[in-house]
C-alpha cells in the first residue's frame, strides 16, 4: 500500500483518515541549517541530507501495514554561529528552536498526531542540545517523540572513517551525499581542487575554538572533498536511512 510521502500535501479530510487509522502514523521532520559549506557546496548542505533520508525512509515505509510515515515541511533554519565569518550563514536562537520544535509537536500532538522523529544533519553542539533538550521536554509530557541523533556513538559507529574523525562539514561524507542528491548544486571543479583540511571539530570545540577560521577551517570546510563520490553519497544516505527506519518502527510501538 502506497500513496503520499508529505504530510502538507493531504486535504485535512485526509489527515483526519489518519488518525482514526488502525496503524500509527509516525511523522517525519526534517532539520537543517542554512550556513557555509566551503566553496563548493549549496547552504542548503544539511537540510538536503535531513530531506534525503526522510524521502528514503517514507519510500521505504510506504508498503508498511505496521506504520504509516509521512515528512512535515521542513525546518531550514538552525543555531549557526560558527559560520558566521563568511557570507550566507543565517542563524536563530536556541529558544527560537527549541519553541519552534516543541510548539509543532505540540499542535501534532493535539490532533492525536503526536508520534514525531526529528531528522538532523546540522551537527553544531548548542543546535544538537537544543533538538536533545526539545526531545526530552516533549517525552516528560509523554508525547512519543524522538530524535535521529547520529552523533549518538552506536549510530557514527556506522558511518564514515571521515565523520568518526571529525572532519565531516563540508568533506567527501557531506559532499558525497549531496552529489547522490543534488548534483547540480555542487560546484565539482572546486571540490577536485580543494585539499584535504584535517581538522577533527569536536577536538577544536573542546578547546573553545567557536569558529571555522579559529578551527582553521579558513574556507568553511574541513575534510576531503576531492574524495567525493556519487557511490560513497549513496551507501552513507542507505545507512543514515536504516537507522531512520528502525528508530520509526520503535517510535510506532510506542505505548508511553
Amino acid at each position: 500500500m502506497s500513496g503520499p510521502l508529505y504530510f502538507a500535501e493531504l486535504t485535512s479530510p485526509a489527515v483526519h483518515e489518519l488518525r482514526v487509522e488502525d496503524r500509527p502514523t509516525v511523522l517525519l521532520l526534517p532539520v537543517g541549517a542554512t550556513e557555509p559549506h566551503g566553496p563548493h557546496l549549496p547552504l542548503s548542505t544539511d537540510s538536503i541530507i535531513s530531506a534525503g533520508v526522510c524521502e528514503r525512509a517514507a519510500g521505504r515505509l510506504a508498503g508498511s501495514y505496521g506504520v504509516r510515515t509521512l515528512i512535515l515541511p521542513a525546518l531550514p533554519y538552525g543555531v549557526t554561529r560558527y559560520g558566521a565569518a563568511f557570507a550566507g550563514a543565517v542563524t536563530v536562537a536556541e529558544a527560537t528552536l527549541h519553541a519552534l520544535v516543541t510548539d509543532i509537536c505540540r499542535s501534532l500532538a493535539a490532533q492525536g498526531l503526536g508520534r514525531v522523529v526529528i531528522v538532523n544533519n546540522h551537527f553544531e553542539p548548542e543546535h544538537v542540545a537544543a533538538l536533545r533538550r526539545a526531545v526530552e521536554e516533549l517525552r516528560e509530557e509523554g508525547a512519543p517523540v524522538a530524535l535521529l541523533d547520529v552523533l549518538r556513538r552506536r549510530n557514527a559507529q556506522r558511518l564514515t572513517a571521515e565523520f568518526q574523525a571529525g572532519e565531516s562539514h563540508g568533506g567527501s561524507y557531506e559532499t558525497s551525499m549531496v552529489l547522490a542528491e543534488r548534483s547540480d548544486l555542487v560546484d565539482t571543479e572546486w571540490m577536485r581542487a580543494l585539499p584535504h583540511v584535517p581538522v577533527n571539530m569536536a577536538a577544536a570545540i573542546a578547546e573553545g575554538r567557536t569558529d571555522f577560521v579559529a578551527m582553521g577551517m579558513p574556507e568553511a570546510y574541513c575534510g576531503a572533498p576531492a574524495e567525493s563520490t556519487t557511490e560513497e553519497g549513496v551507501a552513507t544516505l542507505e545507512i543514515l536511512t536504516d537507522m531512520l527506519v528502525e528508530l520509526v518502527r520503535d517510535v510506532a510501538k510506542w505505548e508511553g
